[in-house]
C-alpha cells in the first residue's frame, strides 16, 4: 500500500507520518515512512553561508532531482518489503512548487508520473496558512513567507490530480488527524497489540 501525505509545509504532515507508520507497526503491520527531502532547506542554508544567489531555474532543477532521487528510492524500497509506503512529500510537492514559483513542470516530474506505480490513497492536509506559518515560526529551522505558502497551497489545488485527493483537517492534533487516515483507509480502530 502506497500512502502519500501532501500539503503546504507546517500542515504537519511528518509528524502524522511518523504517528501512522507507528500505529501500523504497533497494530503488527509493517509499515515505512520516508520523507523524500528535495534538499531545499541544505541548498538554502549553504547559498546564504557562501553570499551566492543561484537563479529560481538552478535552484529549482536541483531540488526536482534531489527529490526525484528520493522519491525512486523510496519506490524501491517499497518493493524490497511487505506492508504500508508512507510517503511525506510525493512528487505532487515539487509539481505544486514549481506551478507556485511560475515554472513548467518539466520533463522529469511527468514522465515519472506516468511510469511509478499511482498511490493508493492520496491525503491533502487542509490547513490556513497562517497557521502552517506560525508552526514554521515556532520550530525555527526553516523560513517561510506567508505570501509563499498561500501560493504553494493555491498551486495544489491547481493540480489536475488534486480532486482525487482525501482532505484532511491538518488543524487538529496530530492524533486526531491519524485517526481520520485510518478512517479513510477502512482501518478505523487499529488496535495496538
Amino acid at each position: 500500500m502506497i500512502i502519500v501525505l501532501a500539503g503546504i509545509d507546517g500542515a504537519g504532515k511528518t509528524t502524522a507520518g511518523r504517528l501512522l507508520m507507528q500505529r501500523f507497526k504497533a497494530a503488527g503491520y509493517p509499515a515505512t515512512f520516508t520523507t523524500n527531502c528535495s534538499g531545499r532547506r541544505s541548498l538554502a542554508t549553504w547559498s546564504a553561508r557562501h553570499n551566492i544567489h543561484p537563479p529560481v531555474m538552478v535552484v529549482e532543477a536541483i531540488e526536482t532531482a534531489i527529490r526525484c532521487v528520493n522519491v525512486l528510492l523510496s519506490h524501491c524500497r517499497a518493493t524490497l518489503g511487505p506492508g504500508a509506503l508512507i510517503m511525506d512529500r510525493y512528487l505532487y510537492c515539487q509539481m505544486a512548487l514549481r506551478r507556485a514559483r511560475g515554472l513548467h513542470p518539466g520533463w522529469l516530474l511527468p514522465l515519472l508520473s506516468r511510469i511509478l506505480p499511482t498511490a493508493d490513497i492520496v491525503f491533502y492536509f487542509n490547513v490556513p496558512a497562517e497557521i502552517a506559518y506560525a508552526r514554521i515560526a515556532r520550530r525555527a529551522t526553516d523560513v517561510e513567507t506567508l505570501e509563499h505558502l498561500r501560493g504553494f497551497d493555491a498551486a495544489y489545488r491547481e493540480l489536475e490530480s488534486f480532486p482525487s485527493f482525501i482532505g484532511i483537517d491538518a488543524t487538529l492534533p496530530s492524533e486526531q488527524i491519524v485517526e481520520g487516515m485510518l478512517e479513510e483507509l477502512g482501518m478505523c480502530g487499529l488496535v495496538l497489540q
